[in-house]
């Protein structure tokens, strides 16, 4: 898998170029660790958040250069990956198969979080809907293309609701809760923060990711590699893991320690932080190692499966014209 590809003198020149150009960390410094790296980040409640709020990833690579870059969805994350413009990032498990099944070049090397009940439909209560199939007629806000999108998607056809008859409106995040501030939408399926500041502005929640998983519709956030940056750098990428791991265990074992660290960066205070963490499910790489999740074998991966129905689901909502066969799925994810 980290083969190194032999390269001619001009072509290693011209990559060098880009790279300087584009910000990215491709010159080594000695061993497999590069000089400068630049992590794709969203403000989610999860290990990888908590890393970068603590400067754990600069601690672990003193001599290495941590860019983070923040991003609000996974639409946005696959595009820098398109344009070489990250090394690491975090899309939701619905760009990832999106990704996968547009054939950007990265691979899936981590779980960062299972989603519960971080994202959720949330309605305006002077809005009257107290059921998905109330949301007919009604103006409902998502990212499209994210976990959520494709979490709203889900409810509407499990709850046997005409699309047609529901206004989708594509909006991020940020734009979501100014939307409903002007109360221009009716509902919104999002994430937190956001989520946490519409239930306490007039909302209530309707349905959550956690409920649509438990009816198959699986979602999570997850930690991509650029192919290249991974075949030159293996040993960063594993020790990165590494520091998500500790991550994950010092929340295991001091929660409110890390929600006290996370709340400020979430805008809100310890016990809603700590409240907001609760609602996804962190593992650590060796959990990930399981057959349900990413598996340790290539042909036994219950998330490969899990993007590959993604796919199959965008498809038949012509969100994308074709998914790939369930082994590029399995190929995609990096062991």
């Amino acid at each position: 898998m980290f083969k190194r590809k032999k390269r001619m003198v001009l072509a290693a020149s011209v990559m060098l170029l880009a790279v300087a150009l584009s910000g990215c960390g491709e010159e080594k410094s000695g061993g497999s660790l590069p000089k400068e790296v630049t992590i794709g980040y969203q403000v989610i409640p999860n290990a990888e958040l908590f890393v970068k709020t603590q400067g754990l990833a600069e601690k672990a690579f003193p001599d290495t250069k941590i860019n983070w870059k923040q991003f609000d969805s996974g639409r946005d994350v696959n595009t820098a990956v398109a344009s070489g413009s990250i090394d690491l990032g975090l899309a939701g498990s619905v760009p990832v198969s999106i990704g996968i099944a547009n054939k950007l070049a990265y691979k899936v090397y981590f779980l960062h979080d299972i989603i519960g009940d971080a994202e959720s439909l949330a309605v305006r209560n002077a809005s009257e809907i107290k059921g998905v199939k109330d949301l007919e007629g009604k103006k409902v806000a998502t990212p499209f293309g994210s976990t959520a999108h494709f979490s709203l998607l889900s409810a509407l056809k499990l709850g046997g609701v005409d699309l047609q008859k529901v206004t989708v409106l594509d909006l991020q995040p940020q734009d979501i809760l100014a939307a409903w501030q002007r109360k221009d939408i009716d509902a919104a399926f999002v994430w937190n923060p956001v989520l946490a500041k519409l239930t306490a502005d007039d909302g209530s929640v309707v349905i959550s990711a956690k409920t649509l998983s438990e009816q198959g519709a699986i979602t999570a956030d997850v930690g991509i590699v650029r192919d290249k940056f991974a075949k030159d750098y293996p040993d960063f990428v594993k020790q990165y893991v590494g520091v998500l791991d500790d991550a994950v265990e010092e929340y295991r074992a001091h929660p409110d320690t890390v929600a006290e660290a996370l709340a400020p960066v979430l805008s809100t205070d310890k016990d809603d932080a700590l409240a907001q963490t609760k609602q996804l499910i962190w593992l650590t790489s060796e959990e990930q190692a399981d057959a349900k999740y990413l598996g340790a074998e290539k042909d036994k991966s219950g998330f490969a499966d899990v993007l590959k129905q993604t796919g199959e689901f965008l498809v038949e909502q012509k969100q994308i014209q074709s998914a790939p066969e369930l082994s590029v799925y399995q190929e995609a994810i990096l062991r």
